[in-house]
């Protein structure tokens, strides 16, 4: 499993002012799960978002992100953030409350 932990740690950073984080190791790299629930984490230097199906759509058009297409087929509710496009920590930020906002519409596990 190979992911940038430089990217790993500013998503712990982000997330740290929560008390449900849990780091899995997942996908060839690493994520973070909140309550139980898949938020984001990192695969190689890409960022992996958990959005959720309504607002899928809305994040493919931002800049820097693509379909989550591990097996081929994009998995609807993911998106791959190309580091580019998390330079700023208001960047990153703006990922992790998308991704927070969607786990924590989930019931916990």
């Amino acid at each position: 499993m190979s992911y940038d932990e430089g990217m790993a740690q500013r998503l712990r950073e982000a997330l740290s002012h929560r008390h449900d984080v849990v780091e899995k190791k997942m996908f060839g790299g690493i994520v973070f799960m909140l309550s139980g629930n898949m938020c984001c984490g990192v695969v190689d230097d890409t960022m992996m978002a958990r959005v959720g199906p309504e607002r899928y759509e809305q994040a493919l058009g931002l800049p820097h992100a693509r379909e989550m297409d591990f097996t081929g087929r994009p998995m609807r509710g993911f998106v791959f953030v190309h580091p580019d496009g998390l330079h700023t920590d208001e960047q990153l930020g703006s990922w992790v409350r998308r991704c927070e906002d969607f786990a924590d519409s989930l019931a916990p596990k």
